[in-house]
């Protein structure tokens, strides 16, 4: 139902004193028709009246546009084979794909002919979302995608913002940075964990030094994103700092680099071994908890189980 005033603010080909002087707007079928927008097929139809007095109803035919639908697409940590199949399943549906030039480049060749790419650089993160949400509004398919799973630290949030019930929208889950890195390590999250990023780009750093005390606290496994870069290069220390007043300096630390990449790289050291110096935005930086133990080179988070006890307590 509109109201004369919607109906009026209406574009028509066809208005007519008639129904503006009895309702108060120049068109009511063809308004009403087009409100929501699409195509109009057949103009306003009067119903006929043999006895010429006005007509009883009116009509208009609108087809309407198709309803556009985005995913949100995870690519996974950067191997093929670790982008699932319900995820290259959406990137060949889509007809326009929206995404960083880099996370394009990896998945380019599975776009199927004539898809329209929209791609960015970095800090184009607002724009990416808005246009991909512009487009679905066209009636378009579109894919959005994010490394990792697109709604950790990527593009779902921002999208989903910008979104609303007249589009169709799906997310497609991914493989974290984070879960990459711990099935390199071995099992550091075996128990309660929890991501940290350490970026104050978008989060002031009293929030992230609240979180990451909160964490230490309560003694939980700390996977830092986002842990160091050139211009800010103090966090990570403060971060591990922190840390180190809940646990002891022989807490394993996990450190991978590029996890899944061709140029992937590990390493397992301690709480206070490890130097930030070494460690870049592609890092994952995991620490553990009290109860997280080095056993054969792997890091491994119990997850207390009373049967594994004894030969958690030889591992030591």
């Amino acid at each position: 139902t509109y109201s004369a005033e919607e109906l009026a603010a209406v574009c028509v080909p066809n208005p007519s004193d008639a129904p503006l002087a009895a309702v108060g707007t120049p068109s009511v079928a063809e308004a009403a028709a087009l409100a929501n927008g699409g195509e109009l097929l057949v103009p306003k139809r009067k119903s006929a009246r043999e006895d010429g007095l006005p007509a009883m109803a009116t009509c208009a035919v609108v087809r309407r546009p198709a309803r556009g639908r985005l995913a949100v697409v995870g690519l996974g940590p950067g191997a093929r084979d670790l982008l699932t199949p319900r995820a290259k399943a959406e990137l060949r549906r889509a007809s326009v794909l929206v995404g960083l030039d880099q996370y394009v480049d990896q998945i380019r060749d599975l776009l199927r002919p004539g898809t329209v790419i929209l791609e960015s650089g970095l800090g184009a993160e607002e724009e990416r979302a808005r246009t991909a949400v512009a487009e679905a509004r066209k009636g378009q398919a579109v894919a959005l995608i994010g490394s990792g799973d697109a709604g950790v630290y990527a593009m779902a949030s921002p999208a989903l913002a910008e979104a609303s019930d007249d589009i169709e929208v799906i997310g497609v889950p991914g493989v974290t940075a984070a879960l990459a890195a711990a099935a390199i390590l071995g099992a550091p999250l075996g128990h309660d964990h929890v991501s940290i990023s350490l970026s104050d780009l978008h989060t002031p750093w009293e929030v992230i030094e609240r979180r990451v005390r909160a964490a230490a606290e309560a003694d939980i496994v700390v996977t830092f994103y986002n842990p160091r870069s050139r211009g800010r290069d103090w966090q990570l220390p403060k971060a591990l700092a922190i840390l180190a007043e809940h646990r002891e300096p022989t807490t394993p630390v996990g450190v991978v680099r590029n996890a899944s990449r061709p140029d992937e790289s590990s390493r397992l050291t301690t709480l206070g071994s490890l130097d930030p110096a070494t460690v870049d935005m592609m890092t994952v930086v995991t620490v553990g908890n009290t109860a997280t133990r080095d056993i054969a080179g792997r890091m491994v988070t119990p997850r207390g189980y009373r049967w594994q006890g004894s030969s958690l307590e030889d591992a030591k």
